[in-house]
């Protein structure tokens, strides 16, 4: 890293790979420390190949979750995950595929199911975006995709998930600062960062009664391998600069409040949003 809060240009092929990326993002794997907070649950985490979805993979093994990973085709980054999982004694189950595809997500927590018996705790975060500086150069079939990955994958998921989650079932969504503060240029992303929010809003309303709590991260910028896969690269250099703190999340910082919602401990915790952005608020 150049100084602090500036990182070098550079760009990558979507979906991005955190082998590429400069300086290595950290997940928490040399600095996480468990104390039991998830001991037995089992939880399903999408894009947990890298970024957040790995620090929370991290997290939650460390806590004491078995996890299933799933992730679109970054197979060397997934297992990587794996590993980590692995090594804090808890079982990894990794399912490639594209959550834009309603049956793929039915597939993702048939296999979770049929791995751990039963689904505690829903974390959906794989996400897609892209820098378009105008709204006549989005594609249609990028609009498409975006909704699709970011947000009826979600949808797709919880509604496979509900009927394998007891009381004390938590569902976490990420969504994003962008849903309150949405940039110009992502406006696809954006949009489907606040109707996540929205969406664990009506779930925690709806399913109150099941015993089932849902929630959001709102996460400002965060240095993962989308960065550097789909944005210009004067932006990558920038990114995390305008935040109050003056510089990007790691994902390892992202962890803990994933952790929280997924714990017994948040019991009275449900329909919140938690902003996790460097200091700019969100109302």
């Amino acid at each position: 890293m150049t100084q602090e809060g500036q990182q070098p240009e550079q760009s990558q092929e979507v979906p991005g790979t955190t082998a590429a990326m400069d300086p290595a993002p950290d997940h928490g794997e040399r600095s996480y420390r468990g104390s039991g907070r998830l001991e037995g649950k089992k939880a399903i985490i999408t894009g947990g190949d890298s970024g957040i979805g790995r620090a929370v993979a991290i997290a939650y093994a460390r806590e004491g979750a078995d996890v299933l990973v799933s992730y679109l085709d970054e197979d060397e980054d997934a297992r990587e995950t794996a590993k980590w999982v692995e090594q804090a004694g808890r079982k990894a189950v990794l399912v490639p595929g594209d959550l834009a595809r309603p049956e793929h997500c039915r597939a993702v927590v048939a296999k979770a199911v049929e791995e751990f018996g039963r689904v505690d705790v829903l974390v959906s975060n794989a996400a897609f975006q892209m820098n378009r500086d105008s709204v006549e150069e989005i594609p249609d079939e990028e609009w498409d995709r975006t909704i699709h990955t970011n947000l009826s994958a979600f949808f797709h998921l919880t509604k496979a998930a509900l009927p394998h989650m007891g009381s004390g079932g938590s569902i976490i969504g990420s969504s994003s600062v962008n849903s309150d503060m949405p940039s110009p240029t992502l406006l696809p992303y954006a949009a489907t960062k606040s109707a996540i929010a929205n969406m664990c809003a009506s779930l925690a309303q709806l399913l109150a009664e099941r015993g089932i709590r849902a929630n959001s991260v709102a996460p400002g910028p965060v240095w993962t391998p989308l960065i550097p896969a789909t944005m210009p690269e004067e932006k990558v250099a920038q990114f995390g600069q305008q935040s109050p703190l003056g510089r990007a999340a790691q994902p390892a910082e992202l962890a803990p409040v994933y952790v929280m919602l997924a714990s017994d401990e948040a019991s009275y915790v449900s329909g919140a949003r938690v902003a996790v952005t460097g200091g700019n608020p969100i109302l």
